[in-house]
């Protein structure tokens, strides 16, 4: 047995009990017979509630959580820095740069065109990556390239908030960009799900690559295993991901950074045996800080991505903090 089978079992079996506690908890109590109820007719007041309204917000949140959590492992293997999250490479700027444009072009009345402009905008993104990266493989030149690209995106954006035609649309794009998974469908969470495993099914393919890279670029060539082409898919995999949760809860942000860093220990740095965990542990979080921004008693909900970036920053300043540690030793 893999040594990170009792760790994906102990992650699985928590997300279940998360997952159920967000289903069965909101702004509207119920009580132990309109819970039976709602078991034994979905159709009913309350079963609507538990299955057309929490239930896909609190799997929408798995997803999304998983999907990051896997890119944030993907990329800090690829790019062997453990600071290396999603937003790194540019794919989520892109991703909402498309969402605000068919925001601001009025677009957001058709069901799913903001989610489909956002998928389009992180896979135009991926593409330049990827392009990028088929020429010019190494790490420090794709970092750089992506930093790029997320501001250059980020500027787009802007300019796109100071042309914005209406206050309205201002006011879409801002609380789109803030990140959540609030009146989510099954639909929703149907279509996520096809890049998520498209992501997983590469991200296990390359990473034996992963661990190959752990002995260093010339190590690593000596091998025999295709670098190139793992590293490649190693990209595309990690943009799958990323666009994936951007198109589907906009942008949210320290779940890439943070899932990796939680059960890195249990896998003893190994960046093969991280990639499932980290998936599982990005899942759990978004789900306990959705539950979590539900149930604050504020007038106005918190946003997802806000309430991630209150509770990530000081644990990015941590990850840092540790990092330029060992750095001087």
């Amino acid at each position: 047995m893999r040594r990170s089978v009792p760790l994906e079992l102990a992650l699985s079996a928590a997300l279940l009990a998360a997952t159920a506690l967000a289903v069965s908890l909101g702004e509207t109590p119920l009580g132990f017979s309109q819970y039976f109820h709602a078991l034994v007719q979905p159709t009913s007041a309350a079963g609507e509630i538990l299955w057309s309204i929490r239930a896909p917000r609190a799997v929408a949140a798995a997803v999304v959580g998983a999907c990051l959590g896997l890119s944030g492992a993907l990329l800090q293997g690829l790019l062997r820095n453990p600071l290396a999250d999603p937003g790194v490479l540019g794919v989520s700027a892109t991703g909402a740069l498309g969402a605000a444009l068919s925001i601001v072009v009025g677009l957001s009345v058709v069901p799913g065109a903001v989610e489909i402009a956002a998928l389009l905008g992180a896979g135009l993104g991926g593409v330049a990556l990827v392009a990028f990266a088929a020429r010019f493989p190494e790490p420090e030149a794709l970092i750089l390239f992506g930093v790029a690209l997320s501001s250059f995106a980020g500027a787009v954006t802007a300019l796109v908030f100071n042309l914005s035609p209406t206050p309205i649309a201002t006011a879409e794009v801002l609380s789109w960009l803030l990140g959540s998974v609030e009146n989510r469908s099954w639909v929703d969470v149907g279509w996520t799900v096809v890049p998520l495993a498209a992501a997983v099914a590469l991200a296990l393919h390359v990473r034996k690559g992963l661990l190959a890279l752990t002995l260093g670029e010339e190590t690593a060539a000596t091998t025999g295993l295709p670098m190139r082409r793992l590293k490649l898919l190693a990209v595309v995999a990690a943009s799958l991901a990323t666009g994936a949760a951007v198109a589907m809860a906009g942008v949210i942000g320290f779940v890439g950074l943070a899932a990796p860093h939680l059960v890195r220990a249990w896998v003893r740095e190994n960046p093969s045996r991280l990639l499932l965990p980290s998936a599982l542990a990005g899942a759990l979080m978004l789900v306990l800080a959705d539950l979590t921004a539900r149930l604050v008693p504020t007038d106005q909900e918190l946003k997802l991505g806000v309430f991630t970036a209150l509770i990530g920053a000081p644990l990015f300043g941590l990850v840092a903090w540790r990092a330029a540690r060992s750095w001087r030793t």
